[in-house]
């Protein structure tokens, strides 16, 4: 019988007024060191960051979460960060931030399958 896991988890946000403190949620980070895992699942609702931000443009955070993937990925196009080893990777992906995308603290768990783990936790908060 296979064991579980633990694994470590953040919520990934769009902060449209930093200054405001108001966010939404668009995606999970989840990283598992036993079985090598990390993995980022998102997606940002267009309607809803109309009505929080007009002026923030959907292409751009579309477009830095896709670096946050090939990070995770450890993709040579995720830059020196995603040359890094997977701990690393994902410290630096949950570090706290005064951006407009940032993760919310990082939470632990115990899975027997991480990457189920990572839809159903993205099912729960984000979708």
């Amino acid at each position: 019988m296979q064991d579980r896991q633990t694994f470590k988890f953040a919520i990934v946000r769009i902060v449209p007024k930093v200054e405001r403190e108001e966010f939404f949620n668009v995606g999970v980070i989840l990283f598992c060191k036993r079985t090598k895992f990390l993995d980022i699942k998102y997606h940002i609702d267009k309607e809803k960051l109309k009505a929080f931000s007009p002026e923030i443009e959907y292409e751009i955070l579309n477009d830095y979460l896709k670096a946050w993937k090939l990070i995770c990925e450890g993709n040579s196009n995720g830059g020196p960060i995603g040359k890094l080893d997977l701990p690393d990777r994902f410290g630096w992906l949950t570090a706290c931030r005064s951006t407009v995308i940032q993760s919310s603290t990082t939470r632990s768990g115990l899975s027997l399958d991480p990457e189920k783990e990572l839809v159903d936790l993205f099912n729960n908060y984000v979708l």
